[in-house]
């Protein structure tokens, strides 16, 4: 097996119909690395976290992690390998507790028998104990004690985001897919992500592709900057490399003023 956490991205074409979503994209993710994918809106970004996690099936290319290539599996597949993910909208079980969708999260590591799950005795018991000890551990590294036992429909979007996160560090993941897991957060909130990223990085050393907007959190917090525009690759680099790049700085700049000029029509 390759090291721990290791992806590549080879040549990855995605067209819905005769639009190209994809074109040609490559990247790699080292063991541990937090690699920071930004690009405006419509680059791609999140059509590759899809392609990756098994929700596109891209037209052409490959996609392998930890030496095993994943193209085309079912993301129950690719998630039960470690790899999991977060959605813009948090994806969450609203009618659920906070405790009980992170037991969702944790449920791949459950050891089922039919005999023993209906008298919920021996292995079964055992199982259920050591999952939800792995859920509360969750909990309280991302401080919502408080929220534990709440509905998750009825509490505020900030924390909603923050436990669609811990449900996918639930899973026990050796590669975590981000997607813009800032947005919609306060600065608070978007202090309290990026310490969370940051120990998950230099604590548990799990890799990361992190799809974001914040230029500041990515200059901050990342190994690596991937940039895309209109679903191609730009350039990669440090992040002091890739945010004083020319072309990058006149791709946030258009995309800016197209949206000012959007505004004010």
């Amino acid at each position: 097996m390759d090291r721990p956490g290791s992806l590549s991205v080879e040549r990855l074409a995605l067209h819905f119909g005769g639009l190209a979503v994809l074109d040609d994209i490559s990247l790699e993710v080292r063991p541990g690395e937090l690699l920071a994918l930004i690009g405006p809106n419509g680059a791609g970004k999140t059509s590759v976290l899809n392609c990756i996690s098994g929700l596109y099936r891209p037209l052409r290319g490959r996609v392998v992690f930890e030496a095993r290539e994943i193209t085309g599996l079912a993301p129950h597949s690719i998630a039960s390998l470690g790899l999991a993910r977060t959605f813009q909208h948090g994806g969450l079980f609203a009618h659920l507790t906070v405790l009980q969708n992170l037991l969702v999260g944790r449920h791949a590591h459950f050891r089922s028998n039919a005999l023993w799950d209906g008298l919920f005795l021996g292995p079964a018991r055992r199982s259920e104990i050591a999952q939800r000890d792995e859920a509360e551990k969750i909990i309280e590294f991302f401080e919502i004690e408080r929220y534990r036992h709440s509905v998750v429909a009825g509490i505020p979007f900030g924390i909603q985001k923050v436990v669609g996160f811990a449900r996918a560090l639930a899973m026990g993941p050796r590669l975590l897919l981000l997607d813009e897991p800032s947005a919609g957060l306060n600065r608070e909130g978007k202090e309290d992500l990026a310490r969370f990223i940051l120990r998950i990085k230099h604590e548990m050393h799990i890799s990361m592709i992190w799809v974001e907007h914040d230029m500041q959190m990515v200059a901050d917090l990342a190994d690596r900057v991937y940039v895309m525009d209109y679903g191609e690759y730009i350039t990669d680099g440090s992040p002091d490399q890739v945010l004083r790049d020319p072309r990058v700085v006149e791709i946030y700049l258009g995309s800016q003023s197209a949206e000012r000029r959007h505004e004010s029509a």
